[in-house]
């Protein structure tokens, strides 16, 4: 596999970005500072498009333009002409996904694209195109099959979206050597959270400062998570990156952080019992997850409704979480690669783990059935919690964001 047949496509397309790039990879955290930097740039007036991935329900999921799903009509002519063009050259599903995509946005009057990696990055579709800005989020071990054992063999594929001479956001803490690495091999302007950029707060608001810009008062993200803060850090650092082509403002910074939404990510619907949607599916992801489960106060049991590839590392994602979880529904999924529901609960029952009391296992041929039979279990006091896959949490919201309004009520 290489990126040679996306750009002789793309070369043939004609396919090019007026506007600034950014380009934002990671392991975790991807589509939250993808969400946030479009917020924030709708708020301070710029005609924004946004190609993420994957989709929870819809496929049109994936592009927004103006903060709008566009519809399949509007997709369709972008289809025809990369199936046009490609002639007998073969693409995969995400690469010829990506080209249409990237040629709606490209023929749109946007002031800032911005694109999100699918898998690692040296090898992404998304890699064809040269970023004005990039950014990395966290890195953590996923995928490894495709991208490597190891942080360090992780980090190496997603810094490969750099380009010499551009501003590159790492908002990862501690990132891998082979990021720093190849940011200075390639001659990209590095930009490290603690160095070039950072925040700080209490309970009621925070602060910013990059290299020559701060934001002061600043009310926390509506998305909520652990690690959401460090993924508004790393937008606003490509904010100031871009400041002489989309120079910002502090209320539209304020206003887009409190606006912002992005479902699946630590989603709580309100009702009864309590509803949390995430899709952590790494262990990675699932310690923020918990941590955020663990800081939102008391409930009498916790029900979870999970499913999970089976490449995934399901015995380092239950470990983590089983200290709060009273209740298991396992969930199959429908997809080649899905952990089945009785791999799942065969290796729970391995692990021996424990809960906060006695714990229950159950299995079910799908998301809405385990979510059913997690709801029917709850006293409107407790707690659902579903994630995994994005195929876990869309399928519960496939038919809308179910609204829980007591144990005996529709």
């Amino acid at each position: 596999m290489t990126l040679d047949r996306v750009v002789e496509i793309k070369a043939r397309l004609g396919l090019h970005f007026d506007a600034p790039l950014i380009v934002v990879a990671g392991t975790n955290g991807k589509g939250s500072t993808c969400a946030m930097l479009e917020a924030i740039a709708l708020q301070a007036g710029y005609r924004v498009g946004l190609y993420s991935k994957p989709h929870l329900v819809h496929f049109e999921e994936r592009c927004r333009v103006n903060g709008q799903m566009v519809s399949a009509y509007e997709l369709l002519p972008h289809f025809a002409a990369v199936e046009e063009a490609r002639g007998d050259t073969s693409l995969t599903y995400f690469e010829f996904t990506t080209l249409a995509i990237a040629r709606l946005l490209s023929k749109a009057p946007l002031d800032l694209a911005i694109l999100e990696v699918g898998l690692g990055g040296r090898l992404d579709a998304v890699n064809a195109f040269d970023a004005d800005c990039s950014v990395i989020t966290s890195i953590d071990i996923d995928h490894v099959g495709y991208l490597g054992p190891d942080r360090e063999s992780i980090g190496s594929e997603k810094a490969h979206i750099m380009r010499t001479g551009k501003p590159a956001i790492v908002s990862d803490p501690s990132p891998p050597r082979s990021v720093l690495d190849h940011a200075k091999r390639t001659g990209a302007d590095l930009w490290l959270v603690g160095r070039d950029f950072n925040c700080s707060g209490d309970k009621q608001q925070w602060a910013w400062a990059g290299r020559s810009k701060r934001f002061n008062a600043l009310g926390y993200p509506a998305l909520r998570g652990a690690n959401q803060l460090i993924n508004a850090s790393g937008a606003l650092a490509a904010f100031e990156a871009l400041r002489d082509r989309l120079p910002i403002t502090a209320q539209a910074v304020r206003t887009g952080l409190a606006m912002v939404e992005l479902p699946g990510r630590f989603q709580i619907v309100a009702g009864q019992p309590t509803l949390v949607l995430d899709v952590a599916h790494n262990p990675h992801a699932v310690a923020a997850l918990t941590q955020s489960l663990d800081q939102m106060g008391f409930f009498p049991r916790t029900h979870a409704v999970f499913g999970a590839m089976h490449d995934k590392d399901i015995a380092g994602i239950l470990a983590r979480i089983a200290p709060l979880v009273d209740h298991w529904h396992f969930t199959d999924l429908p997809v080649a690669r899905a952990a089945s529901a009785a791999d799942l609960a065969q290796l729970h029952a391995t692990l021996a783990l424990k809960g906060p009391g006695p714990v229950t296992v159950a299995q079910h041929a799908g998301p809405l059935a385990a979510f059913a039979a997690a709801r029917a279990g709850a006293d409107p006091a407790d707690r659902i919690v579903v994630f995994g896959s994005f195929h876990t949490v869309g399928g519960v919201l496939k038919n809308g964001v179910p609204r829980l309004t007591g144990k005996h009520t529709a």
